[in-house]
């Protein structure tokens, strides 16, 4: 896999050439469209397969799975033509795998709603361990609000895909309520009714395990949420389920501010079977302009967790989104909006933009004008996710947590294709 830059002047056409390879596989690969206009530093992938085959009539992608020794997911992956579909046409030339020496293997978890796409669900799913459906609600006494999640269960499993139940205290406003919070922690009738409701969801659903996800903890609640983790994991553990807990992007044990006080690094991973530490969101709606998770930031996260816990506890976050923000900003008044990393590099081709890198955040950013307003867009691209992934093996995580999952950035899953092994639980 080699990660090429494009420069003034350059095209599909010469970049192909100048790599041995084809427009029209550069642009199955990285799913771009005609006309195929492109961004000044924008990033290509390229990929070398080492042994393709033809689809011919009667053929199905089961059987030559097993005719080369490999599995059913490992052929989708090398193929996201085939959009997670294993239904095949004649003439179609299939990867069986690449020149790319694999670095190792990970585990990979994606946070979805119910609601998500089905095609791009189809699309992703041969690229995770686990999925984990977005979210749970809980009621005063202790009470599941439950989500519409059985499709997504039932098509994660076709894939081996291991589903976890999400359950947080998120509100319909958007809020986490740590009165709701507290209040599970320390009333044990409230803490009993809802572990046992979420036993009954988990053993009806056919979820794999549990992800609970309690922001903004009270500090005079800590040490009694480290104690309700180490309860669930418990009872979960017990009937054959993990449990996994998010943790806030945490730089000391003392670091001051409502999102840190109430989460226990140590306490927390010792409680729980793994733990998410949630790693953007530096740059963010209402914040001034920057990286979503400059790599600099996330070390600093990382290095401090590392003194609390296994790294192979450890799932790293890495967002799927970035930020477009009107200038100039004014806190407490600009709002950034939200974009996938596809539309962001379509928004630079179409205001001809030229998009850099910033090398201490390890990430893309570039500034438009509209409406006689600039603008200044940060987001991900395959340069800033082989940067967070080799942050995986160096410090020997588990693996990594996409937040979210819901739009497809294909440059993010042939980065982790070509260098990484997906663990499978199921």
């Amino acid at each position: 896999m080699d990660i090429h830059v494009v420069q003034p002047g350059e095209s599909l056409y010469s970049i192909a050439q100048a790599y041995g390879t084809t427009a029209a596989r550069l642009a199955q690969d990285n799913e771009l469209t005609p006309p195929y206009s492109l961004a000044v530093g924008q990033t290509i992938v390229v990929l070398y397969p080492r042994q393709v085959y033809t689809v011919t009539a009667g053929d199905t992608l089961e059987g030559i799975a097993e005719r080369y020794g490999v599995t059913v997911n490992q052929l989708l992956r090398n193929n996201p033509q085939l959009n997670g579909l294993t239904g095949l046409v004649p003439g179609q030339v299939l990867v069986i795998d690449y020149a790319q020496q694999k670095q190792g293997e990970m585990a990979v978890n994606g946070y979805a709603y119910p609601y998500i796409d089905r095609q791009v669900l189809r699309k992703t799913l041969p690229y995770l361990t686990y999925i984990t459906l977005f979210t749970y609600g809980i009621t005063p006494e202790g009470g599941l609000i439950g989500i519409d999640d059985e499709e997504v269960i039932a098509i994660a499993k076709e894939y081996g895909v291991a589903p976890l139940m999400l359950v947080s205290t998120l509100t319909e406003d958007g809020n986490f309520n740590n009165e709701l919070s507290s209040l599970v922690v320390n009333d044990p009738a409230v803490q009993e009714r809802l572990i046992n409701e979420i036993l009954a969801a988990i053993r009806a659903k056919g979820y794999y395990g549990l992800d609970i996800d309690f922001e903004f903890v009270r500090p005079e609640d800590r040490d009694a949420y480290t104690a309700f983790i180490r309860n669930v994991r418990e009872r979960l553990n017990a009937e054959g389920y993990i449990l996994v807990t998010a943790l806030a992007p945490k730089t000391a044990t003392d670091q001051p501010g409502l999102l840190y006080q109430g989460h226990d690094y140590a306490g927390i991973a010792a409680a729980a079977n793994y733990v998410l530490l949630m790693t953007y969101e530096w740059g963010y709606t209402y914040g001034p302009p920057m990286a979503v998770a400059p790599i600099n930031k996330v070390r600093e996260v990382l290095d401090y967790a590392v003194t609390q816990m296994a790294p192979d506890k450890i799932f790293m976050g890495i967002p799927n989104y970035g930020y477009d923000w009107t200038l100039p900003f004014v806190r407490g008044e600009s709002q950034a909006r939200s974009l996938s990393n596809v539309a962001a590099v379509e928004q630079a081709v179409a205001r001809n933009a030229a998009i850099s890198f910033d090398p201490v955040a390890q990430a893309p950013f570039y500034r438009y004008f509209d409406q006689g307003r600039e603008h200044e867009v940060w987001f991900e691209d395959a340069r800033s996710v082989n940067a967070k992934l080799a942050l995986i093996p160096e410090y020997g995580f588990e693996g990594a947590s996409y937040w979210n999952i819901m739009k497809y950035f294909p440059q993010n899953w042939l980065v982790l294709n070509s260098l990484y092994d997906i663990r499978k639980v199921l």
